[in-house]
């Protein structure tokens, strides 16, 4: 065949592979299912990943404790997280429900409704911060996006690094506590996620005793005046407990009060996963900085 000819041919073809093209709509890609969950930590790590949850209970007290990643106005409110409104649940015919350790009691209600998963964190005498990579990995599974949880983990693994190089010079032990009236404070030590973090960074923690479940003991600020560490406090406080600190004469006496160096946090998630611990990170790091300064 002469080469003109050739040429005419593949001009032909070319056109005809264009006009297809305009005419045939490129195939879309595979939508997440459609995931509601009872548990704040699973919500902000389905944020996190790209998928916003059908529904999630008790969104009020989410945006109060969580706070970040915000939850899209178009998601739906399920209620109490131990009463969630089952008849909306179905509503929404949900493809999986996502539920912690804690909501168990429910699965057999929530099983008539849709496929679930019931994912663990925080399990006693088992690494924190590798538990939070591991359900990060299985959450991605569950909503067809493994390759957004790797980017989370190396995303988060990288910048508490970096944050990590911004406080290695700090020796002093952290005292990390939250208010649960004027008198008694919750102090976070082993098997949390602000001793994930702590570690992750570098940092020591001052607490001297054991924790429980969630990595927390409940203490009266009396047991905290022969700890020579600094405070760090994580709002919200309860309601008037910030007013009456201020003529409380146990507080006045604890050591970082004393000496000034108490710093003070937005809330965070405590319970949380990779989100929540990031945010930690950043705000610890930053308050500490600017104490500092």
């Amino acid at each position: 065949m002469a080469p003109c000819r050739l040429a005419d041919t593949g001009l032909r073809a070319a056109r005809v592979l264009a006009f297809l093209w305009l005419i045939v709509p490129a195939a879309a890609p595979a939508s997440s299912p459609r995931i509601a969950t009872l548990d704040w930590t699973l919500a902000e790590t389905l944020l996190a990943l790209g998928v916003t949850p059908a529904a999630v209970a008790q969104v009020d007290a989410y945006d109060a404790w969580v706070r970040e990643p915000e939850l899209p106005a178009d998601v739906v409110d399920l209620g109490l997280r131990t009463q969630p409104n089952l008849e909306l649940l179905a509503d929404l015919e949900p493809d999986r429900i996502l539920i912690s350790p804690m909501f168990a009691n429910l699965e057999p209600r929530l099983r008539r409704i849709a496929p679930v998963d019931i994912l663990s964190l925080y399990t006693p005498e088992t690494d924190t911060w590798a538990e939070m990579l591991s359900l990060t990995r299985e959450l991605g599974r569950l909503a067809g996006r493994e390759a957004a949880a790797e980017q989370l983990i190396a995303d988060t693994q990288a910048r508490i690094e970096a944050l990590g190089d911004r406080v290695d010079d700090i020796s002093t032990p952290l005292l990390l506590v939250q208010f649960m009236d004027a008198r008694h404070v919750r102090v976070f030590g082993d098997n949390g996620l602000y001793q994930a973090v702590l570690d992750q960074l570098g940092l020591d923690n001052g607490w001297p005793g054991t924790t429980n479940y969630w990595g927390f003991a409940t203490a009266g600020l009396e047991e905290l005046a022969g700890i020579d560490a600094r405070l760090v406090v994580v709002r919200p406080y309860p309601a008037g407990v910030e007013e009456r600190l201020e003529s409380s004469g146990l507080w006045q006496a604890l050591p970082s009060v004393r000496r000034g160096t108490t710093i003070t946090l937005p809330p965070v998630w405590s319970f949380g996963a990779l989100p929540s611990a990031r945010r930690f990170a950043e705000a610890l790091v930053t308050a500490l900085e600017e104490a500092d300064a």
